[in-house]
């Protein structure tokens, strides 16, 4: 069975390219290499070139082996945090 590749709005690429980015300095900050850094994370260094590059395809398990590595693992917490629609919905279901 063949993958299908997940459609991606330009608008919305712009942030998997800024968390790619965000992670490339993060590395180089630490002053990992990104062989060293994809060993630490258990995974290829092709994969984390996709990850410093924002593909939205690598899983998003690598995204957190990788945040992990770089001891930021407690950032993935902040993946949806702020549900503020929802609760403006779930709000508006209890007036009635």
């Amino acid at each position: 069975m063949k993958s299908r590749k997940a459609v991606i709005f330009p608008k919305y690429q712009k942030i998997w390219d800024q968390l790619g980015e965000n992670i490339k300095l993060a590395r180089k900050r630490r002053k990992l290499t990104a062989i060293q850094l994809a060993e630490r994370a258990a995974i290829e260094r092709l994969t984390l070139r996709k990850i410093e590059r924002g593909d939205p395809s690598v899983s998003m398990g690598a995204y957190f082996n990788v945040l992990r590595a770089l001891n930021l693992q407690e950032d993935f917490l902040k993946l949806a945090v702020d549900d503020e629609l929802g609760r403006k919905l779930q709000d508006l279901d209890l007036l009635t």
